[in-house]
């Protein structure tokens, strides 16, 4: 077995042997025990905790709070006509709020396994990447099989259970950046969107105690 549900059950992941394949897991209904569960995650020596997800920024932007002067009693409000987005995979460390993103036109069992290589890159040393993410159907994709299995010692998958988003510490990460990024803003071209949400991705690059502190599983 290449990617290991842990919601059931964790058995000494640092013996990392084909035995670990026959573990009969199956996910918890009860979130209080998957937050318990992922804290003991987030507390072991041995594991590099990343939470991943897909997300999609609109060029039109969000429209929530603005100032209208009182003698304006029918205001305007510039809005992008058209439903032109960016794609991005994000992933975030919660040992210090490190995080990764890469730009794509679409998601799929191609593009994730780019991302996933480029996240190997950020492992910390001698340690198992694992990686909590959703039930995406590019998240099972049988093309990712041999490269999960040649990578078995040092990167795994753990997904979460079903419909559960608040499980997953960087949907935080996706918010926050809406609202520093793209909330009351008007973007007139889909290029100015990129440089805006991208800037702000390259800020977190290194370790950042803001997400640190806003990743932290509570």
């Amino acid at each position: 077995m290449i990617v290991l549900q842990l919601w059931d059950g964790i058995k000494n992941l640092d013996s990392a042997d084909e035995n670990l394949g026959h573990l009969s897991l199956k996910p918890t209904r009860r979130r209080r025990n998957d937050i318990k569960k992922l804290r003991r995650l987030a507390a072991r020596d041995d594991i590099d905790l990343w939470f991943e997800d897909e997300c999609h920024f609109q060029q039109h932007g969000s429209r929530c709070v603005m100032w209208v002067p009182p003698e304006d009693s029918d205001p305007v409000v510039l809005h992008a006509p058209t439903r032109k987005c960016i794609g991005t995979f994000g992933a975030v460390r919660v040992h210090d709020g490190r995080f990764v993103a890469r730009k794509e036109c679409k998601f799929d069992a191609t593009t994730f396994l780019s991302f996933l290589k480029q996240l190997l890159r950020h492992r910390r040393r001698d340690k198992l990447m694992l990686v909590v993410l959703d039930n995406a159907r590019w998240h099972h994709a049988n093309m990712l099989k041999p490269w999960l299995k040649e990578h078995r010692f040092v990167l795994r998958l753990d997904f979460l259970p079903p419909y559960s988003p608040e499980l997953n510490s960087i949907e935080r990460v996706w918010k926050l950046t809406r609202t520093l990024c793209t909330h009351n803003r008007y973007f007139p071209t889909l290029e100015e969107l990129v440089e805006v949400v991208f800037h702000q991705f390259d800020l977190w690059q290194n370790p950042d105690g803001v997400l640190r502190r806003l990743c932290a599983i509570t």
